[in-house]
């Protein structure tokens, strides 16, 4: 976690109690990092919080193909479920070419390059936030 961060999970179906928080943690100054479903950016552009939207993708769908395999290994999930997230992955790749969406992609292809173009996107944020007083 960089420094300045504060991390939390905004689903699509947890939006108002997550714009609360997001709320309480820009009154302290601080960068918060969210984790949403597409769904989640959606409603998200609808508010005040003028957020910047990063997606980090696979290369390819294809490159989840091991992490398919060790989920059926796993036998935690059901076929259904795999399904959904299959279909789920694709969408989100598919929408993340729509114009406006995402203001950052980043294909994590190789983690050491996609760990350092985050870190950049949230540094500069970081440093925005501490010059201007606000989030």
């Amino acid at each position: 976690m960089l420094p300045g961060t504060s991390s939390s999970t905004l689903s699509s179906r947890g939006t108002c109690m997550g714009l609360a928080a997001v709320r309480v943690v820009q009154a302290m100054n601080r960068i918060c990092v969210l984790d949403v479903d597409l769904q989640g950016v959606r409603n998200l552009k609808k508010t005040d919080l003028r957020p910047i939207y990063i997606f980090v993708q696979p290369p390819s769908l294809e490159v989840l193909a091991p992490q398919e395999q060790r989920l059926r290994q796993r036998n935690t999930e059901t076929e259904e479920s795999l399904a959904k997230r299959l279909v789920a992955a694709q969408a989100d790749m598919e929408s993340s070419k729509e114009p406006g969406l995402f203001d950052l992609i980043i294909v994590n292809d190789n983690l050491d390059k996609a760990y350092w173009s985050l870190k950049e996107a949230l540094s500069e944020e970081i440093k925005k936030a501490q010059g201007t007083g606000c989030s």
